[in-house]
């Protein structure tokens, strides 16, 4: 799981470039063979594609599950919030 970098929040200069900050921590095939088999990307969206996560990866179905996610995610919000604002468990 990972979340979209803010660069509009980043006056500071506190990265020295996208492509850089990819290189070092973004989301790549290289980087998932050290993780589990059958592990997925998630992502809620907006991506900042080729930042977070490399753009092929984003797009193949057998490990990014963020087009579903994204499609889900204000339909999931919209229950948590009546759910809990109904006082059902």
């Amino acid at each position: 799981m990972t979340l979209r970098l803010q660069k509009e929040r980043m006056t500071a200069h506190l990265l020295p470039s996208l492509r850089e900050y990819h290189q070092h921590y973004g989301i790549t095939r290289d980087r998932l063979k050290l993780c589990q088999p059958g592990v997925k990307v998630l992502h809620p969206g907006p991506v900042n594609r080729g930042v977070e996560i490399s753009s092929d990866l984003m797009d193949d179905p057998e490990f990014s599950l963020i087009s579903e996610q994204v499609t889900s995610g204000v339909a999931v919000r919209m229950a948590l919030l009546y759910l809990m604002g109904s006082g059902k468990s």
